[in-house]
């Protein structure tokens, strides 16, 4: 056996682990990480838990924020012009209230007035559907159609019980309705009166540092949500104008009443603007023809293109900065989970959500030394700048693998003695 020189065989072998201790390594790494991300897990299930059993007065604080959001500036404006914040907020929640009333006064007895002509046409769209089914290529016949309507009329009538249950239900759920909006209406007042004491009270009461960060993930909070808010009202008004001026020219019935749920239903995206356009195509299919509704769906995607295409990417990519497929799940997440009201409050949500992960990253790169790129800014490219040289090449490669660094130095100097080597 031939001895290695100056024990390099000795030296490989007592540098490196052996195989098995490297799996082991991993594997308790890997143990680790998964109790953790298990933890996590159940701290999220656990926090669910909580929204859910307090979600009755949880409700108002988050339509109070979102309205306050609206309404901040100007009351912010009169503020700096030395009314008292009282005065402000009342003031302000008195227009908003009076634009809501305007808004009623408006569309109610539109509804009203064109409700008997809307359900006659409705009533002709359903004879029209009754003959098409009595008719080729179906051919069913009135025994068949008589059968149908039967059995629903009997199951109608055994499901009494369920109907008066919902209905005192429905009577319980108005009642919470005008609890919450009585109990959001207080609390936009003092959230307009109070709110700028809110942050300074927090950094006093926690102390620093934790109230400098909390502080700090909150004013970021408040700024995105109020860009969200305004940017959306922006964009569905400009919905809501061109698909109702369409509407109103074809003369489609409801026309008022489907540009208020076109605006409201701007404030969901993607779902809100699918289910508003369907129903107005809906409603000119009934009352106005094929042709009507034909043009009235070119109207909505056209304006839905104009929409996606050039008015949220540009006015949103200041307020938010998120993929449209986070945005979707957010709002199935939302409406699966809370109704109506988690698919409205998705978005904002996953807004502020993606806020506190920006600040925890930004604070993690600046203990690492690390410099993040401006929020959507393009990553680097790997270029031929950023290829080794070749005096790096065995900087990565450990002592006893065969690189550079196990060279003798007269090898890496293209053969050269240490003593042939002119001296300076």
């Amino acid at each position: 056996m031939t001895d290695t020189p100056d024990g390099g065989g000795a030296a490989a072998s007592g540098q490196f682990p052996t195989r098995t201790a490297v799996f082991l390594s991993g594997l308790r790494s890997t143990a680790v990480v998964s109790l953790q991300v298990a933890a996590c897990a159940l701290g999220l299930w656990i926090l669910f838990w909580v929204l859910g059993k307090t979600w009755v007065v949880l409700l108002p604080v988050l339509f109070a924020i979102v309205l306050c959001t609206v309404l901040w500036p100007p009351v912010r404006w009169m503020v700096a012009h030395r009314v008292p914040p009282a005065a402000a907020a009342v003031v302000m929640m008195l227009v908003a209230l009076g634009v809501v009333a305007g808004i009623l006064a408006i569309i109610v007895p539109t509804i009203i007035d064109q409700a008997p002509d809307l359900a006659s046409k409705a009533t002709d769209g359903i004879n029209k559907v009754y003959d098409w089914l009595q008719g080729p290529p179906l051919n069913i016949d009135d025994n068949q159609v008589d059968n149908v309507v039967d059995t629903i009329i009997d199951k109608v009538q055994s499901s009494a019980t369920t109907i008066a249950a919902g209905v005192f239900s429905g009577v319980g759920t108005a009642t919470s309705i005008i609890v919450t909006l009585f109990t959001t209406l207080v609390l936009v007042f003092f959230f307009l009166k109070d709110g700028p004491k809110f942050v300074p009270w927090l950094d006093r009461t926690v102390g620093r540092p934790a109230g400098y960060h909390i502080g700090e993930v909150l004013r970021r909070m408040w700024d995105t949500l109020g860009g969200f808010i305004r940017t959306q009202a922006l964009v569905s008004f400009i919905d809501a104008f061109f698909i109702g001026l369409g509407l109103l020219i074809l003369d489609v019935p409801l026309a008022w009443v489907l540009v208020v749920i076109t605006f409201l239903g701007g404030f969901i995206p993607i779902v809100g603007a699918f289910v508003a356009g369907a129903l107005a195509v809906l409603i000119a299919l009934v009352t106005n023809g094929l042709t009507t509704a034909l043009i009235v769906l070119g109207i909505i995607i056209a304006v839905q293109q104009l929409e996606g295409n050039v008015l949220q990417p540009w006015l949103q990519a200041k307020s938010m900065d998120l993929h449209a497929v986070i945005v979707l799940l957010a709002v199935t997440l939302g409406s699966s989970m809370f109704g109506i009201t988690g698919a409205f409050l998705a978005v904002p949500a996953a807004a502020c959500l993606a806020v506190v992960f920006r600040y925890v990253n930004e604070q993690i790169a600046e203990r690492a030394g690390e410099t993040l790129p401006p929020v959507g800014a393009p990553l680097p490219e790997m270029g031929h700048d950023d290829e080794p040289s070749s005096d790096d090449e065995g900087a990565g490669v450990p002592a006893g693998s065969g690189g550079a660094a196990d060279k003798p130095e007269s090898e890496q100097d293209g053969g050269e003695d240490a003593g042939s080597r002119p001296i300076d």
